[in-house]
Order: structure tokens, then C-alpha cells, then sequence
């Protein structure tokens, strides 16, 4: 398995800047998915070193923007990475029953759930995400704001939660967030 030390939210939060760069220079990804560590996470268990909650588009997969393989990441997506009642529920799961430390929010570039949302919202189940991110963002409508102002909507949510903030007190426990540059594929870290 890993020999990331959960507790360690520096070490999980510097293997995934690591992983970042050296994703921006290869061509193909590098995470394990072989058949020994199928089998491993199979009969052990998984033991991610960090929940990262991302837009469900198609060019932002954080397995490889982060270089990962199996049992690294406890990903979590939505469009417009948007927390509710069934995204918070699985981030606690990770943080509480698997000891993960570090929660990533991660925004990105021409989100497509942001420009609807500023675009008038959208129809059925759509529109309760675009309301989400009009929320967050409140009368500001330039898209690059927007998508900070909603992965801070996002980390705010998280951080209600009952069993986070615990977490956040005893254990240590660390939610960040963060832009993915779809061109580049540079994740950068925003600053609280």
C-alpha cells in the first residue's frame, strides 16, 4: 500500500503538488493500477491519503491530474464541484472511517456549471446546481471570480459539517482549496 502517513496533511498535500507537476510534463499517466495493487486494495482495504471533491467534467480527472492509481484519491464529483447532503455524507465516510486528513476542492477554468449558472441557471435537476454556485457567487459575474467564489462555497459547506469540524479540532484534519487550468494543467493553490 501507501506510505503516505495520514496524519501527515504536508506530506498528501505535497505528493499531489508533485504529482500536478509531473503531470503538466508527461504524456501518459503514471499511477499504479497493476494487478498487484488491485489486489492489495482488494483484501486490505483502501487507505487514501486524501479526498479531493472536483467537477464531474470530462477534462478534469483528478486521478491523473495528480498522478494517482487505485487507492490514493477518494474522489468525489459533481458538476460545478457543488457539496450537498450525498457529497458531504461521502467526505465525512473518507475523513471519519478511512482517517483521511487533507480535503481538496477543486475548481477549474470554463466550467460549464459556472457559466450556466451565470448564463440563467439551467432546467430540472440543473438548475439546483446552477442556484448553488448563483448563491456562492452572489452579483459578481466574471467567471474566473465565480469559480473561486464557489470552490470557497463548497469549502465553507464542508466545514459546517458537524463531524468535519470535529475532525478539524482533534485530529488535525485540513480543507483546502484550489484551479485547475484546463489548457495547462496546472493546479494551483488558492490562498484563504
Amino acid at each position: 500500500m501507501h506510505n503516505i502517513d495520514v496524519a501527515d496533511v504536508g506530506s498528501a498535500l505535497q505528493r499531489l503538488l508533485d504529482g500536478n507537476a509531473e503531470y503538466m510534463l508527461a504524456a501518459e499517466g503514471r499511477g499504479d493500477v497493476s494487478e498487484e495493487i488491485r489486489h492489495l486494495t482488494h483484501i486490505d482495504g483502501q487507505k487514501p491519503y486524501a479526498v479531493v471533491v472536483s467537477c464531474s467534467d470530462s477534462r478534469v480527472i483528478p486521478e491523473l491530474i495528480f498522478m494517482t492509481g487505485i487507492g490514493e484519491l477518494f474522489t468525489v464529483r459533481t458538476a460545478g464541484n457543488v457539496v450537498g447532503d450525498f457529497e458531504l455524507g461521502s467526505i465525512e465516510y473518507a475523513a471519519e472511517h478511512l482517517g483521511v486528513r487533507l480535503i481538496l476542492v477543486v475548481g477549474h477554468t470554463v466550467c460549464g456549471a459556472v457559466e450556466a449558472a451565470l448564463s440563467g441557471g439551467g432546467e430540472g435537476c440543473v438548475k439546483h446546481i446552477a442556484d448553488e454556485i448563483l448563491k456562492a457567487v452572489g452579483d459578481e459575474r466574471d467567471p474566473q471570480k465565480c469559480e473561486k467564489l464557489n470552490v470557497f462555497n463548497s469549502i465553507n459547506k464542508i466545514r459546517q459539517s458537524p463531524v468535519i469540524k470535529e475532525l478539524e479540532e482533534k485530529s488535525g484534519l485540513v480543507v483546502l482549496g484550489g484551479h485547475y487550468h484546463n489548457q495547462t494543467g496546472k493546479f494551483t493553490l488558492y490562498d484563504e
